[in-house]
C-alpha cells in the first residue's frame, strides 16, 4: 500500500469540483420546458393544488434538476474513489460492465461498483449489477490471474453495516472510503475540500436558474393559461396521451 497524501485528494477535489458546477450550468442551458413537462407527474402537482403557474415551473424544474444533479455529483464520487485508490493501492478504472474500479489488496483482487448513496436502483438494477459481478469474476479466473477475487459494492456515503450477499460484499460511508485508503477519517477529511468555492458556483447557477424560471413561466402561459387558469387537462393531455390500444 501506498500512504495517502490528503494534500492530493484537496487538490483533486479543488480541481474536479470545478467539473460538477459546470456540468450543472450545462443542463440548464440545454434542455427545454417540453423535455420537462414530459418527465414529471402532473398528478402529483395538481393534488399539491398547485394555481400559479410560477409555482408549478418552479417545483417541477426543482425535481428535475435534483435528479441530474444526483447523477452529476454520483459520477464526480466515483471518479474521486477510483483517483484514491489508485494513489493508495495501484486501483484502475475497470472495463469491465458495471465494473467501475480493480484495485489489489492483501492479495485480493478486488472488484468495485461504485454508488453514490444506498437508495440505487430497482431490482432490476440490483439483479443485473449480480449478473456483471458473476460475469467479471468468471473473466478474470479465466485468465492469468490466480489469486482471490472478490466483488464489492461499494457505496460512497450511508449507515449501511458491512455484509455478504450473493457473491458480493457491500460496504458503505466511511468503510467504503477506509477500505479504498486505511485511512479511517477520510470519510471527513474529503468534507472541507468539496466547498471549494461553493457559494461562488451556486450564485452564478441561482442566477441562471432564476433566469431559465421565468423563461418557462412565459411560455407555459401562453401553452396552457389561456384563460388565466392552468389548463390541466391540456397539460395531462400532453404529458401522458398516448391512446392507441383498440
Amino acid at each position: 500500500m501506498n500512504q495517502l497524501a490528503i494534500s492530493d485528494v484537496k487538490a483533486y477535489v479543488n480541481e474536479n469540483i470545478e467539473t460538477f458546477h459546470r456540468n450543472k450550468i450545462k443542463t440548464l442551458q440545454t434542455i427545454n420546458l417540453q423535455a420537462v413537462l414530459k418527465k414529471k407527474n402532473p398528478y402529483l402537482f395538481k393534488a399539491k393544488n398547485i394555481t400559479l403557474a410560477a409555482s408549478l415551473i418552479e417545483e417541477i424544474l426543482e425535481a428535475f434538476l435534483y435528479s441530474s444533479e444526483e447523477k452529476l455529483f454520483g459520477d464526480f464520487l466515483e471518479d474521486l474513489a477510483v483517483f484514491i485508490a489508485g494513489k493508495t493501492f495501484n486501483g484502475r478504472k475497470s472495463s469491465a460492465s458495471g465494473i467501475d474500479l480493480e484495485m489489489e489488496k492483501a492479495r485480493i483482487r478486488y472488484l468495485v461498483s461504485i454508488k453514490s448513496g444506498p437508495n440505487w436502483g430497482n431490482s432490476a438494477q440490483h439483479k443485473k449489477q449480480e449478473s456483471d459481478f458473476q460475469i467479471a469474476v468468471k473473466v478474470l479466473r479465466q485468465s492469468k490471474h490466480t489469486e482471490q477475487i472478490q466483488a464489492v459494492l461499494g457505496i460512497c456515503y450511508g449507515k449501511v453495516k458491512t455484509s455478504y450477499l450473493r457473491g458480493y460484499m457491500k460496504i458503505a460511508g466511511q468503510n467504503f472510503w477506509f477500505f479504498i485508503s486505511d485511512n479511517p477519517n477520510l470519510f471527513t477529511d474529503i468534507i472541507e475540500p468539496l466547498g471549494h468555492k461553493a457559494k461562488e458556483h451556486n450564485d452564478q447557477f441561482s442566477k441562471q436558474k432564476t433566469r431559465l424560471i421565468n423563461s418557462f413561466t412565459r411560455e407555459f402561459l401562453n401553452l396552457y393559461c389561456a384563460s388565466g387558469n392552468i389548463d390541466w387537462v391540456k397539460l395531462v393531455q400532453f404529458n401522458s396521451g398516448n391512446l392507441d390500444l383498440k
